[in-house]
């Protein structure tokens, strides 16, 4: 991933040097493993553990022979162990080292992305309580439909966060999972009693059974989890991008001082940080699909998962803890305008209470489809007269006959339509402390 999307976090944990430690790391736990069963002496595994090591420049030169990275880095190992290094490596297969230390590296990057996840989560649960009764026009298919609130957009949208947060702790659990059972999955050379040990202080599990590799169900199921979340962030960017329009001008991302919206229009203030969130979203949606195709191997094992890995799994979760931050800044520093969402309400002259109007109609004794009749007709000569949605009640004699002008004016009640948003966010937020 390019530097402008990689937090120096995620950085790390996929840099070369962390992944040539993570598999020192694996070769080591083995070693120790063996040495406490007796299989090494413990005075060569002394030698061992002082001289572990390796170089990365002296590992990319051995790889640029052998045309083999685990084998060049066992080289360099050796290279500094010295003759103790015929105990390393002992019995494994390239992909025992490769999968178990990969597994440990998402491991890594899984925290990070579920702090992050919560720390979203927590700016909108706020950003919601804060707006638990700011009205605004709820929209479906784009046009203005009955009055919400602006806290209960994001009360959806943080019951999402906390949906998202639990599907990917189950899939990062299903990925920590280790495998030390050799070329094929046999435990041919080693039991595997060493690879329950080995996997337990790597913080793994061991797989309950596999071929040279891990089964890549797992790994499909870990980036498609990466793909819903960022879906979600796409969507909660998408929301924001509308509401930024000039003709809607509800809510707008942070516009920073000395931020430029336009080369060429000084008067710009774009939503470029959601279209941002927008667009790489569609990069982890892209990756899911591959480690989708990575699932069908050949046999017990073939290496067509293997260049893709090395590029989507740093990818997916860089970009994705990337998206969880930027978006938490953006909900976090998220401008407001309660006043022209009130005015939102207006422009359509009274047309968000039609159905308030239907079921009080209903209640006076008119059949439901009588009265739906009634209501349309008047509220398409508010669409297509531009006249206020009372004054053409007001003149219609089926309603007048059955409402009183009080009667119909009542309709005009927001608290009749959202009397159960306080329920509702009880629902929401109350047990929300019990499920983190």
């Amino acid at each position: 991933m390019i530097d402008r999307y990689m937090p120096g976090d995620l950085a790390e944990i996929w840099s070369e040097e962390n992944m040539f430690r993570t598999w020192l790391l694996v070769e080591l736990e083995t070693c120790r493993v063996l040495a406490e069963k007796g299989w090494i002496p413990r005075e060569a595994m002394d030698v061992i553990e002082r001289k572990a090591a390796f170089s990365v420049p002296r590992i990319r030169e051995i790889e640029s022979v052998t045309h083999h990275d685990l084998i060049a880095f066992t080289t360099s190992v050796a290279e500094h162990v010295g003759p103790e290094s015929r105990y390393i490596h002992w019995g494994l297969t390239s992909t025992d080292v490769v999968d178990t230390a990969r597994a440990v590296q998402l491991l890594q990057a899984s925290a990070r992305i579920l702090e992050a996840m919560d720390a979203l989560a927590d700016a909108i649960r706020a950003r919601a309580l804060e707006h638990r009764r700011t009205l605004m026009m709820g929209r479906t298919h784009g046009v203005h439909a009955e009055i919400t609130t602006f806290g209960l957009k994001l009360a959806v949208w943080y019951d999402e966060m906390r949906r998202n947060r639990e599907r990917m702790r189950r899939a990062a659990e299903t990925m920590a999972v280790g495998k030390l059972s050799g070329a094929v999955g046999t435990f041919a050379h080693l039991d595997p009693d060493v690879e329950a040990r080995v996997c337990e202080r790597l913080g793994l599990v061991p797989a309950p059974v596999s071929t040279q590799t891990l089964q890549r169900d797992r790994h499909a199921e870990y980036v498609s989890a990466i793909a819903i979340a960022g879906s979600s962030l796409d969507k909660f960017a998408t929301e924001i991008r509308h509401l930024q329009r000039t003709e809607v001008r509800e809510a707008e991302e942070p516009f920073a001082s000395g931020q430029k919206g336009s080369s060429a229009m000084p008067h710009k203030r774009n939503p470029v940080k959601c279209e941002q969130v927008s667009g790489l979203s569609r990069l982890l949606r892209g990756y899911s699909v591959t480690a989708l195709e990575n699932v069908a191997l050949w046999h017990e094992r073939d290496i067509s998962h293997s260049s893709a890995e090395r590029v989507i799994l740093p990818d997916a979760t860089s970009v994705l803890c990337y998206m969880l931050r930027a978006m938490t800044r953006i909900v976090s520093g998220l401008v407001v305008h309660p006043d022209r969402m009130l005015k939102n309400i207006g422009l359509t002259r009274g047309l968000a209470y039609s159905g308030q109007l239907l079921l009080d109609l209903t209640r006076k004794g008119v059949l439901r489809e009588e009265a739906y009749r009634w209501v349309q007709r008047c509220a398409m000569k508010v669409w297509d007269e531009d006249r206020d949605f009372f004054e053409v009640l007001a003149g219609d004699p089926d309603i007048t006959r059955v409402l009183d002008a009080e009667e119909v004016r009542a309709v005009v009640n927001p608290d009749l339509q959202l009397r159960n948003v306080d329920a509702v966010f009880a629902r929401v937020f109350d047990g929300a402390e019990q499920g983190r």
